[in-house]
């Protein structure tokens, strides 16, 4: 079995929930994937970031992030990867909001510069509002994103919301794969 079907399997197995819940996005579903259930296990983080560092590789980027709950086992594992194969990668996350004490910075890790490239990553996009936001944020300090990689995308909107930005989306898995 490939890596990638053993992350699916995992998934299922771990994270995919037949139930109705309320989601992120405002909306009602009959069913939840609960990534950070895989994501933060020593198995599920591997997986996770292997499939995502074979994503990002050959990129022409300087960093990896996104928005703070979701991505952060991902920025860890891809950035573990990336020094492992000499790939020069910066990691970083987005809060929902600034800190009120220190810094007070909305972007957390290393050190972001005008005009760099960088791709985001969360576990789960729905109508991709969370992505949006980090490359808005992102887009403020004059940071370009050339892609975003999720672990799964629900397929309600986020691939079209994220196009209309300039940024395609790229996901290991589809509601599809699970129903």
């Amino acid at each position: 079995m490939s890596e990638k079907q053993q992350l699916l399997s995992l998934l299922k197995r771990e994270a995919f929930l037949k139930k109705k819940v309320l989601l992120a996005s405002g909306k009602v579903s009959n069913f939840y994937i609960d990534v950070r259930k895989v994501s933060l296990s020593p198995q599920g983080v591997f997986l996770i970031s292997r499939q995502v560092f074979k994503l990002i590789k050959d990129l022409k980027i300087d960093a990896i992030g996104g928005p703070t709950l979701g991505a952060d086992p991902i920025v860890s594992g891809v950035c573990f990867l990336a020094y492992k194969h000499k790939k020069k990668l910066k990691g970083f996350l987005i809060r929902k909001s600034p800190k009120k004490h220190g810094r007070q910075k909305l972007i957390e890790g290393q050190e972001l510069k005008k005009g760099m490239k960088v791709v985001v990553v969360d576990d789960v996009a729905t109508s991709g509002g969370s992505l949006i936001k980090a490359i808005e944020v992102l887009k403020q300090e004059n940071i370009k994103v050339v892609k975003a990689i999720s672990v799964v995308d629900r397929q309600e909107g986020a691939a079209r919301n994220l196009a209309s930005l300039d940024c395609p989306l790229v996901s290991l898995f589809r509601k599809s794969d699970f129903l």
